[in-house]
């Protein structure tokens, strides 16, 4: 993560872009895959991570840090199974 933040850091100053603009996109980005992710697991219930993943269809990285801003506002529940991550809304 902190290795993409760091490029989008480089992009920006090479073409010109505003920081604040780039992060402001990337929060909103991050807000869509998280209402993405709850209509999901709203209409569906309960699914694996790679379900969940594929039902929602977003870039691996929003997708990962969109779970963790609805796992940090208590929104969801993440089990382990045998061999998966199971999630599932509060």
């Amino acid at each position: 993560m902190i290795c993409q933040v760091a490029a989008t850091v480089k992009r920006c100053r090479r073409e010109g872009e505003s920081l604040v603009e780039e992060l402001t996109m990337i929060i909103h980005e991050i807000g869509e895959a998280a209402g993405a992710i709850w209509q999901a697991l709203d209409a569906h219930g309960e699914l694996t991570l790679a379900k969940l993943k594929k039902e929602v269809a977003v870039e691996d990285m929003v997708f990962q840090w969109a779970v963790g801003w609805l796992a940090r506002e208590d929104k969801i529940e993440i089990v382990r199974d045998k061999r998966a991550y199971r999630i599932r809304l509060k």
